[in-house]
């Protein structure tokens, strides 16, 4: 008999979870087109190329959770994991028709094959928002309190948004010494994965699942304390947006993006309404350099993704009403048989 199952980490979406998910969908819609994004759609598969560059080889991304195929014509392929490099892939191949500033959001579905898990599917569902062409925090402060906007619209209250600097080329390489020096000592105590991201990009060790919380990590130094005048401007611009829009937020000195594109800002929404290890409903930050990585024109750029699954989870734990979609405007009732002609 065939399996009726879906795929393992996968999801049928039925009602009444269907009908709230696409509350979901039409809640960031109206979010995203009140502040002037514009809807884009990119393929759900592309070379893979793409994300093996701009990831970078060291990230959980392209070592451990891709969906790569060949295809018909000896090409490799992959789902696509994130969303980011695909919208800055599709912009520089139409920037002409585009402008500068561009503003994009996109709701699609993204694939990376983990450990399944509550608030972690293999397939899940993303709500995210991009600007391309403007280096100014104002743009920062911008894509954050769209998702703050959206998750307070629906009623999410829990949620604290982490803000950090990661620097940039002029400050990184310092700290990167800096870090080293601290953690190498302490390397022999790491897990094999934590040891090979300490020699081939040592922030990441600050956001490892095995060894995040050991004493040697907890107080290596933070890179704040280690950045340039440029970074340190750029940082305090976001902090004073932040500020002036009513956005809450508390610094996070530890928070890395898993992604290698990202400079100057990261940020996290957390919230207490998920399990341990699943907590962020929604990430993102800077990636000045990711365009000249994909070969185009240098191209600053900043946005978020959210996970919208995660974000039916928290209000379940928060004991929201799910978001419903829009209702009928009007249902017609035939009275007897000779009205369902007319009816119908």
């Amino acid at each position: 008999m065939m399996e009726l199952a879906p795929p393992r980490g996968t999801d049928d979406l039925l009602p009444p979870r269907s009908d709230a998910m696409l509350g979901l969908y039409e809640g960031a819609h109206a979010a995203a087109a009140l502040r002037g994004f514009r809807y884009v759609e990119t393929p759900t598969f592309e070379h893979t190329e793409l994300f093996a560059r701009t990831a970078g080889d060291t990230s959980d991304v392209v070592t451990k959770e891709m969906y790569t195929f060949e295809d018909q014509g000896a090409r490799s392929m992959t789902l696509r994991p994130e969303s980011t490099a695909a919208v800055v892939r599709a912009y520089l191949a139409n920037a002409h028709d585009l402008g500068t500033a561009f503003r994009g959001y996109y709701v699609h579905t993204n694939f990376r094959h983990a450990r399944p898990q509550a608030g972690r599917l293999r397939e899940f569902r993303v709500f995210g928002a991009e600007i391309l062409g403007s280096p100014a925090p104002a743009a920062d402060v911008e894509v954050i309190a769209t998702a703050d906007a959206f998750l307070r619209g629906i009623g999410l209250t829990r949620q604290v948004l982490h803000l950090n600097s990661i620097g940039d080329a002029a400050c990184r390489p310092t700290y990167r010494e800096a870090l080293v020096a601290h953690l190498r000592p302490h390397a022999g105590d790491f897990d094999e994965d934590c040891r090979n991201r300490l020699e081939a990009n040592p922030m990441r060790v600050l956001d490892c699942k095995v060894d995040g919380e050991h004493p040697a990590v907890r107080s290596a130094p933070a890179i704040t304390d280690h950045l340039c005048d440029a970074c340190r401007e750029h940082l305090d611009g976001v902090r004073a947006g932040l500020d002036a829009a009513g956005v809450a937020w508390e610094p996070d000195p530890r928070l890395v993006r898993g992604l290698d594109y990202y400079t100057r800002t990261a940020f996290e929404f957390v919230t207490p309404s998920l399990p341990a290890g699943q907590s962020t409903i929604c990430g993102g930050g800077r990636y000045d350099g990711l365009a000249e990585v994909l070969g185009g024109a240098a191209t600053p750029g900043v946005g978020f993704g959210m996970g919208l699954d995660r974000v039916l989870i928290a209000m379940e734990s928060e004991g929201l009403a799910w978001p419903r979609p829009r209702a009928p405007r009007c249902f017609v009732v035939a009275v007897g048989e000779g009205a369902r002609a007319a009816a119908a």
